[in-house]
């Protein structure tokens, strides 16, 4: 069953990953069911989120890097304004 990782990454590994070149997604305080068909990764730049998932839930806060992995459901409860880079593989 798919689920959610949560790293913390130093400054360094995030400048070896590119992460800063990445895209910036940015959504206001809602709360929506989404699917992923694809792994995504992102670095949480701003917010405050909760990942609400069959295995649990995940808080999501500045400076977490994130995998959302292939399959997983689940719904975004954000609660603080979200921007993050984010990356499809």
């Amino acid at each position: 069953m798919a689920t959610v990782k949560i790293e913390k990454l130093s400054e360094e590994q995030i400048a070896r990953k590119g992460i800063r070149s990445w895209p910036v997604w940015e959504k206001e305080v809602s709360r929506f069911p989404w699917a992923y068909d694809g792994e995504e990764q992102c670095l949480i730049l701003e917010g405050d989120v909760f990942i609400e998932t069959e295995k649990g839930n995940f808080h999501l806060q500045p400076g977490d890097f994130v995998t959302f992995e292939n399959g997983l459901e689940c719904v975004w409860d954000i609660r603080l304004a979200v921007k993050k880079h984010y990356h499809f593989s």
